[in-house]
C-alpha cells in the first residue's frame, strides 16, 4: 500500500483551494497528489500507472506486477482533467470520448472508482 504524505486535512484544503480559478501551482499540485495517494491506497496494486504530469504518478489496480521500463498499462492526463475526474465533475467514458486521457494497455481503466471524493464530502 502507498503511504500517505499528505494528510486528510491538508489534501482537503488544497482539493477547495484549487476549485479556485486562479489557484496557485503549489495548491493545485498538492490536490493532485492528495488523490494520486487516494487512489493508490483505494486500488492497491502494481498493474495500472496514472500519471498526471508534472505533478506525480502512482502504480494502483491489483494484478501482474511490473517492475521495470514502460508499464504495459498507463493512464495519462493533466492537472484539471486528473482533479475533474477523481471529484466526479467529469465521467471516465466522457474523459476517454473527448480525448482528456490518454490510456494504453489492456487494463487501463479507473471504471468503477471513480470519483475519489465529492466537493462537499
Amino acid at each position: 500500500m502507498a503511504k500517505r504524505r499528505i494528510s486528510d486535512s491538508d489534501g482537503r484544503a488544497a482539493l477547495a483551494a484549487a476549485a479556485a480559478p486562479d489557484a496557485p501551482r503549489l495548491v493545485q499540485a498538492t490536490a493532485v497528489r492528495y488523490l494520486l495517494e487516494e487512489l493508490a491506497e483505494r486500488a492497491p496494486g502494481n498493474s495500472v500507472e496514472v500519471r498526471v504530469p508534472p505533478f506525480g504518478a502512482v502504480q494502483c489496480v491489483a494484478g501482474p506486477r511490473h517492475t521495470r521500463g514502460t508499464p504495459p498499462n498507463v493512464i495519462e492526463t493533466d492537472a484539471e482533467t486528473w482533479l475533474a475526474l477523481a471529484t466526479g465533475r467529469l465521467g471516465w467514458d466522457d474523459a476517454l470520448a473527448s480525448a482528456r486521457v490518454a490510456v494504453s494497455g489492456t487494463r487501463a481503466s479507473l471504471t468503477g472508482l471513480l470519483p475519489l471524493v465529492r466537493p462537499a464530502d
